[in-house]
């Protein structure tokens, strides 16, 4: 304690330290201290949720430019070291080829050397934490660095290795919400609330979709999506003030860097406005929605089963769990010489980057219809005002170069998703979308070269249309959800085709939500993270299935007149991390819960008034000071599956204890109620 000296020269009589009588300028640094105090208090009187979530979008959005910004300088290295090599075909192929090879193994090696939490795209263990699931480091700050040093890698290999931001840059910004919210509490000195701290986290989820595509709405509304099952509305504004925050950010630092006029959308496109499409087309993009949702059941499965397979394979398992720089190297060089551009690379559009192709395939124009008398020579370079050069060949003919491109890109990118780096998997899909969609738009225009007729007036077909169509529909029916529509929409800051696009993602979820989990689903069964599945099944056989049927029988209780010898053997013969705790042996009555940890830690400090050799009980330990929690909420045996999967779901709990007439009889975890889905959906074979 600091010794009190005296008061100050015209001092109200406040007695003050000696350091603070001493130091230099004390009125001037009490005004300022005062001041400070002041503007603490008008601040946070409007709420600090918003400093918060406003600092939260604009640090992302300078983190996601400068990532763009730097990304873009080694690319273009790349490229020009391409170029400038010569017409030597090995040393053009060592430049394409070695290039990816040495950043994706620095990659896989750097992030995977620091933590294994930053490999891959982030998601599945971000809506497995948010559903109540603790997992330890997943958003320690430590992996920031290694995320985004691995994910730059990953993005400078281009196109020939095929993968996005997406997940990653999410994963990004949770940790940063979560840095900034425990330096908040710490700041304001606020206890640590963990609904708050859920809270925080999906704004921020929003926030990492949002500054990627510059795409607010479609960013709050994917993220929830993705990660979440139920959404307060209450945290909506949350969402979609930190979004629109980084997204107007991350716009508006292209315009200061010359690199836009003023803030437009990412990929910019000219349909028509007065016309887009016939009536008669919507047959036509409902049939693409269905053909999205079918190949996206392929993908889902083939993609799902292949992670199986190398994590069962003898020796992929074990060069993933030895080598896995190695492995990223050799998976990088495969993908690298089957794009290299002489070779099968010139049938699949390989000089183009990831945006680059986005923006080819959402020409208006017909390119079948264009080179349907001519034949436009493929340039030595690549020609910016002519990207659709790329996608024509002689003899594969437009057709044939997006039938390839969809065949070999589709095996191409389940191998991809295998290498254990920083890498999002949104981005691939939505152009192997969009290629789908312009297939059958190409398709469509020779059919139709003169367009469809309706009400006596002919438009031609926009094959662009169905390019925007196909990577909202594939790229939903993959992640299962319905915002890509809208994602569609802000990212070509056109919405003349709203009701088509979103007809074909309909049609496309359809069948994918019906016949597979989506994406991130299938990665966290893969994983074998803990994943509360959905009761699809809604017979009516399955409503009369109740608690009583599936609840395990065999818990551990702890009655307050246990003798605390009965109480050791109880604690070091099991390993539950919570007790149910009991009013007596006899009677059973659930009055509620005591952690282990705190057991034991009470078992350990035996309080120095107890008289040696009298017998103790539970109720002595608790008595001094061994904290216990209330049971707030309890199940009944006659509860119905479909209520308790809705309180687990909705809630984020792990465990509930079963009562009867205040009697604990029972309790039901994650455990019990995948094992009782899972017999519903499969029920066993009568015998």
């Amino acid at each position: 304690m600091e010794e009190l000296v005296g008061l100050r020269e015209g001092s109200t009589g406040k007695p003050v330290s000696l350091p603070e009588l001493w130091g230099p300028c004390p009125r001037i640094r009490q005004g300022i201290r005062g001041g400070l105090e002041w503007l603490k208090q008008r601040l946070f009187r409007v709420g600090e949720d918003w400093y918060f979530l406003a600092a939260l979008g604009v640090l992302m959005a300078l983190i996601s430019y400068a990532m763009n910004f730097a990304i873009g300088r080694v690319v273009r290295a790349h490229q020009w070291l391409y170029r400038e090599v010569g017409d030597s075909h090995l040393l053009r192929y060592l430049s394409w080829a070695v290039y990816p090879v040495a950043l994706l193994s620095f990659s896989s090696g750097f992030s995977q050397s620091i933590t294994p939490f930053s490999g891959g795209s982030g998601l599945p263990e971000l809506k497995t934490m948010l559903s109540g699931v603790v997992l330890e480091n997943y958003l320690d700050i430590k992996n920031f660095g290694a995320k985004v040093a691995g994910l730059s890698c990953t993005l400078a290999t281009g196109s020939t290795i095929f993968l996005g931001k997406v997940g990653p840059f999410t994963h990004l910004s949770v940790m940063i919400a979560a840095y900034l919210g425990r330096v908040r509490t710490r700041a304001i000195g606020e206890s640590e609330n963990k609904r708050k701290e859920i809270e925080m986290l999906t704004a921020a989820a929003a926030v990492g979709v949002a500054t990627v595509f510059a795409a607010p709405f479609s960013g709050v509304l994917f993220s929830i999506e993705v990660t979440s099952s139920h959404f307060s509305v209450w945290n909506y504004w949350r969402g979609f003030f930190a979004a629109t925050c980084g997204a107007f950010t991350f716009r508006l630092l292209a315009v200061f860097n010359s690199e836009q006029e003023t803030i437009t959308s990412i990929y910019k496109t000219r349909f028509r406005v007065d016309v887009p499409f016939d009536l008669p087309e919507i047959f036509f993009f409902v049939a693409l929605g269905a053909i999205c949702g079918v190949l996206s059941c392929a993908y889902l499965f083939c993609q799902r089963n292949f992670l199986r397979f190398m994590k069962t394979n003898r020796f992929t398992s074990k060069l993933l769990a030895t080598s896995k720089p190695l492995y990223a190297a050799l998976a990088a060089l495969i993908l690298a010489s089957i794009t290299y551009p002489p070779g099968v690379g010139r049938f699949m559009a390989s000089r183009l980057s990831m945006g680059q192709h986005l923006a080819s395939l959402f020409d208006n124009n017909s390119w079948a219809l264009m080179t349907r008398n001519s034949s436009p020579p493929w340039p030595a370079e690549l020609d910016p005002q002519n990207l659709w050069f790329e996608w024509y060949h002689p003899r594969f003919t437009i057709f044939g170069t997006l039938a390839f491109f969809l065949v070999m890109k589709f095996w191409m990118l389940i191998l991809a998703t295998t290498i254990p780096m920083p890498a999002g998997y949104f981005m691939p899909i939505f152009i192997i979308g969009a290629a789908i969609g312009r297939l059958l738009g190409e398709a469509l225009s020779v059919a139709f070269p003169e367009g469809i007729v309706s009400g006596g007036v002919v438009n031609p077909i926009m094959p662009g249309g169905y390019a925007l169509a196909g990577a909202a529909a594939f790229s939903g029916a993959v992640t299962q959800t319905i915002s890509t529509a809208l994602l569609a929409f802000e990212l070509t800051g056109q919405i003349v085709h709203a009701l088509p696009v979103l007809m074909a993602v309909l049609a496309a979820n359809v069948i994918s939500q019906n016949f597979q989990p989506s994406f991130y689903n299938g990665t966290i069964m893969a994983k074998k993270l803990p994943y509360l599945p959905r009761i699809r099944s809604r017979k009516i056989g399955s409503y009369p299935v109740i608690v009583e049927h599936f609840m395990n029988t065999s818990i551990t209780t702890l009655a307050k007149d246990m003798p605390l010898e009965e109480v050791l053997k109880v604690v070091t013969s099991t390993d539950v991390t919570r007790y149910a705790l009991v009013e007596s042996a006899e009677s059973q009555i659930l009055v509620g819960t005591v952690e282990r940890t705190q057991l034991v830690q009470a078992l350990q400090a035996e309080p120095a008034s107890w008289t040696p050799g009298q017998q103790y009980c539970l109720q002595d330990i608790l008595a001094g000071g061994c904290p216990t929690q209330p049971v707030t909420l309890k199940l009944s045996p006659e509860t119905s599956i479909h209520q308790t999967h809705s309180l687990f779901d909705l809630l984020n709990l792990q465990l509930l204890f079963v009562t009867s007439q205040g009697r604990a009889v029972g309790s039901v975890s994650w455990v019990e109620l995948k094992k009782a889905i899972s017999t519903l959906i499969n029920p066993p074979a009568p015998k």
